[in-house]
């Protein structure tokens, strides 16, 4: 397998403002491009794209190519789970809506300390090991976001799990909260193969500072920023694939020109992209990822995400006065200042972030 995933959480758009909107004749040109060049493994969500992309999976994906030609992974929605009932009756909706009579690969979606608890309370590692039995799961795991001695407790109850999902990249190597370098070292004691998440965190390795940039130009100027990220992550020696969500054709088609046939990173390299990460860092405000976990249940209908985003805009440049972007989206959405502090947001981040406090942060700031 070629270690280039295509993750089906940020697809290209036809109206920016809504999640449904997928462009399906340019989603189906990227398909099209990323199978002819020999990847294969699509990732995929109950929760994406406010529960519409596991549909658009199967419209331009299962319906357009033989089952055997490409390996599907899916979810089960932990976090929104409230019944023990709950697992078979989402696992079998999300069969029918990706068109397929088995997964590849079947994640626990979002494991932390209390996700943990509540996969535990409903069954749901016993759920996915049935229906491994039953041949409708070919391997099990889990995507994870917390502290490596969590992992660690995790893997060491449930050593049937065959693979797990982190959040890896290098500006989280030695992240305190993330933790990216001490879950994957946790995994590799535990003999786990791993799939990586977030490699350029949400587009965070992407929009670098621009004394940033020139580093990276320096290094090799052929090279894209965003390759830097997935390349670093693609070269730890127990990576099966690194999933990129690449939004438009040009992302994709960028992504293929150093992943078709990889070059691992050198140990030189390695080290001085760990260095720019631990710089990063001090430039990022919020450490959003854009995930929009956050934003269905929100009762006030803030976009938090594109909140945080000129947030952190605001102090990279140091930019003043007012922002005819706030403007728009406060226009448009709740304000930062409508926020009751109800708490969905921060028990579904997985980023663990102090959402509310942070809300009150971009209205001190804009208002």
């Amino acid at each position: 397998m070629k270690k280039l995933g295509f993750g089906c959480m940020r697809l290209p758009l036809t109206n920016p403002e809504e999640p449904t909107s997928v462009d399906l004749k340019q989603f189906c040109e990227m398909i099209d491009t990323f199978m002819d060049n020999g990847f294969t493994y699509f990732d995929t969500a109950y929760p994406y794209h406010q529960r519409q992309s596991e549909l658009f999976v199967k419209k331009a994906l299962v319906e357009r190519y033989p089952r055997n030609s490409f390996t599907l992974a899916d979810k089960l929605p932990v976090p929104f789970m409230k019944t023990k009932e709950d697992a078979k009756r989402i696992f079998d909706e999300q069969l029918e809506k990706c068109g397929v009579n088995y997964f590849d690969y079947y994640l626990l979606h979002s494991l932390n300390r209390n996700h943990y608890q509540t996969a535990l309370k409903f069954g749901c590692f016993d759920f996915i090991k049935k229906m491994k039995e039953e041949g409708k799961i070919r391997e099990i795991g889990f995507s994870f976001h917390d502290t490596a001695d969590i992992l660690d407790k995790i893997l060491t109850k449930h050593p049937e799990m065959d693979f797990v999902q982190l959040q890896i990249n290098y500006l989280d190597w030695n992240s305190e909260s993330v933790q990216s370098r001490l879950c994957y070292e946790t995994a590799v004691k535990h003999g786990k193969q791993v799939v990586i998440m977030e490699p350029v965190k949400g587009g965070s390795l992407v929009r670098v500072p621009e004394d940033i940039q020139t580093k990276l130009l320096t290094l090799d100027g052929s090279l894209s920023i965003a390759s830097w990220a997935i390349r670093f992550a693609a070269s730890l020696k127990n990576v099966r694939v690194v999933l990129s969500g690449m939004s438009n054709l040009e992302q994709l088609n960028d992504n293929i020109s150093y992943m078709k046939i990889f070059k691992a990173l050198t140990q030189e390299e390695n080290d001085f992209l760990i260095k720019l990460g631990d710089q990063i860092r001090t430039f990022i405000a919020i450490p959003c990822t854009a995930c929009n976990y956050c934003t269905p249940g929100c009762p006030k209908h803030i976009c938090i995400p594109e909140y945080f985003n000129l947030f952190n805009k605001r102090k990279q440049n140091l930019s003043k006065g007012k922002s005819t972007e706030y403007d728009d989206l406060k226009n448009e959405h709740g304000k930062p200042l409508n926020c009751i502090e109800c708490g969905q947001c921060e028990r579904v981040c997985p980023q663990k972030l102090p959402i509310i406090s942070n809300l009150k942060k971009v209205a001190d700031e804009f208002e």
